[in-house]
């Protein structure tokens, strides 16, 4: 299946799960996975959330920032992965100017 982002509708989320500023977003989203193509624009944040009965992977496209992750900060730039696995916590920052562009996936652990 080829999922393509061009002809799935842009969202645009204010303080995502609490956080500050903007996330744009185009998803995919079945009973199995969330697959999501989004950018996270500059001094933006989602809010500290815990999976669960769900894991995250993010691939960072572009940009640069920080997740706090269970407490502490993981700095990223272009070409890192972050994993956050279920029962963990999370949320991402873009500290830069430029929006940060990543490739997520959320499993639904929950259907398995």
């Amino acid at each position: 299946m080829i999922i393509d982002y061009n002809n799935i509708e842009e969202e645009h989320i204010e303080k995502f799960k609490g956080g500050e500023g903007s996330i744009f977003t185009r998803n995919f989203i079945d009973s199995e996975n969330k697959i999501m193509q989004s950018r996270l624009k500059p001094h933006s944040s989602s809010g500290y959330h815990t999976h669960e009965g769900t894991s995250e992977i993010v691939y960072i496209i572009s940009g640069t920032g920080y997740f706090m992750y269970d407490g502490q900060r993981e700095d990223f730039h272009a070409g890192d992965v972050h994993y956050c696995p279920m029962g963990h916590g999370h949320a991402m920052h873009n500290d830069g100017e430029e929006d940060v562009v990543y490739f997520a996936i959320v499993p639904n652990h929950q259907t398995f």
